[in-house]
């Protein structure tokens, strides 16, 4: 005997139906299309998260670099001292220090020993 989809099948459409509700044409109502313009974006969506994290890192690493340039030293010199010292601030908290608390910044680098 023949089985078929039933509720089961209907479920599974509209779900797909239901995740690509803000595509553009027939991408988001036609099944066969839907079901592929979602793969894709699926795998943007994959993609773009591990770009994002590489694209904020940079960004930090952009603001400290001129923060430390601002003081007369370089990016690398900074977080060899920062880690010889084994002051363990990621680079997130100190380009935050560096662009909104440049005080806070200059005690960081006194403490580690590079203030002039």
């Amino acid at each position: 005997m023949r089985v078929k989809g039933g509720i089961t099948g209907i479920r599974k459409r509209k779900k797909v139906l239901k995740q690509t509700e803000g595509f553009r044409g027939r991408s988001k109502n036609a099944r066969k299309l839907a079901m592929q313009s979602l793969d894709r974006a699926l795998a943007y969506n994959y993609r773009d998260r591990k770009a994002l994290k590489r694209n904020m890192r940079r960004l930090w690493i952009t603001r400290i670099t001129a923060a430390a340039r601002l003081r007369g030293l370089s990016y690398s010199k900074l977080m060899g001292a920062l880690n010889k010292a084994e002051l363990h601030l990621n680079r997130k908290v100190l380009a935050d220090l560096a662009a909104t608390q440049p005080a806070h910044f200059d005690q960081i680098l006194k403490s580690v020993g590079l203030s002039n």
